[in-house]
């Protein structure tokens, strides 16, 4: 091989080597960079994203075929802080953990999402096909209040859920659609009425969170 050819072909195999340090440190800023987003979206806690995910993602769904099947569901513990007051703040935690992965098993395989909002309160949104809805949705709660075993103690779960269907309120944008589900999980946990209860309308536009605290992070509105 002439002299030149051999100079440019040890200065290809320089330069490749040389880029080769580069794609894979640009690479590892690229996960790095996709960690943290991920890390700043989700709740670490439950492993669950937070509301905003959970209305961008309604969103989505309501601008696709699938807007007439979307149901959102807002779930509140029932007794979660006397199992703080009795057991700890460590066994809470456990709680909302094998709450959030109880959530991220049901929707894992379906078209849906689910979010934790604060506290003991989630949300899910899914597409749900109707003949069926209320059946799966009554075995996701059955899911939820499966009894926790920790530390020799077996803790008896419940959930309180309000649902919204898009069939109900078929202009509602997302946040409307949560609002509505929250009234209903609202009356459902004061025993103003059994589940499952479907949020009407009216239930979306309630100027303020059946008399809880305005601004109340997960599904609170501010007036108009």
């Amino acid at each position: 091989m002439p002299a030149t050819a051999v100079l440019r072909q040890r200065s290809r195999t320089f330069v490749i080597a040389a880029a080769v340090p580069l794609a894979l440190a640009a690479l590892a800023d690229d996960v790095r960079v996709r960690r943290q987003l991920h890390d700043a979206r989700h709740d670490p806690l439950s492993g669950l994203p937070g509301r905003p995910e959970l209305l961008a993602y309604t969103e989505r769904l309501l601008s696709t075929t699938d807007r007439d099947t979307v149901h959102l569901l807002m779930l509140d513990g029932n007794g979660f802080k006397a199992i703080n007051d009795t057991y700890g703040h460590a066994t809470g935690d456990a709680v909302i953990q094998a709450m959030g992965a109880r959530l991220a098993r049901w929707t894992a395989h379906r078209t849906a999402l689910a979010a934790r909002l604060g506290g003991d309160e989630f949300g899910v949104v899914a597409v749900l096909p109707h003949q069926s809805a209320l059946a799966d949705i009554a075995a996701l709660r059955d899911q939820v209040e499966q009894p926790l075993h920790r530390d020799g103690h077996t803790l008896d779960l419940a959930v309180s859920i309000g649902i919204a269907r898009t069939v109900d309120m078929p202009s509602e944008p997302a946040d409307h659609l949560l609002r509505g589900a929250d009234t209903a999980m609202y009356k459902v946990k004061k025993g103003h009425t059994e589940f499952p209860y479907l949020a009407t309308v009216a239930d979306a536009y309630a100027p303020s969170v059946n008399g809880r605290r305005a601004g109340r992070t997960g599904a609170h509105l501010p007036l108009a």
